[in-house]
């Protein structure tokens, strides 16, 4: 299993950060724009154990499988998401978000990802594997919600 961890500084308040990860398909699709539909197959009141069916475009394919959110913690200066998915039959991976509310206008985001190969072939994809995706993803994060984040108030 390979793992990837890094985080970032957001000028920008913690929950209109949290409203992309943790909010509708369309402002997912604004940092994750091949995630084409996103739609509730069990949900808890505690949200752990919640499940969600998930559609990916990649390229012209379209992949689906069901995300399950593994941890979740909603609170004013820290929040916490995990998901856990399987991709083709091949990858387990997870997706964990933690946001940490630095002041008003700045919030700190940690991603991390975790990627498992379930078939001794797909172990072969996880030679080339590198931190690009979650590096690549963080900075788009940052520029949605720097450039969508409403004005500070003086």
């Amino acid at each position: 299993m390979k793992q990837w961890s890094r985080e970032i500084e957001i000028n920008s308040s913690i929950e209109h950060v949290w409203s992309y990860l943790n909010g509708s398909l369309e402002q997912m699709q604004k940092i994750m724009p091949q995630v084409v539909d996103n739609t509730p197959v069990h949900l808890t009141d505690e949200v752990v154990g919640s499940v969600y069916r998930q559609k990916y475009k990649e390229g012209k394919r379209i992949e689906e499988y069901d995300v399950h959110t593994l941890e979740y913690l909603n609170q004013a200066n820290d929040k916490k998401m995990k998901i856990g998915f399987t991709l083709a039959n091949m990858f387990e991976i997870t997706a964990l978000y933690e946001l940490h509310r630095v002041n008003d206008q700045t919030t700190k985001l940690k991603y991390t990802a975790t990627n498992k190969a379930l078939k001794w072939y797909a172990k072969l994809f996880m030679i080339f594997a590198n931190e690009k995706v979650v590096v690549t993803f963080l900075e788009n994060v940052k520029k949605v919600a720097e450039s969508e984040a409403p004005a500070s108030r003086t």
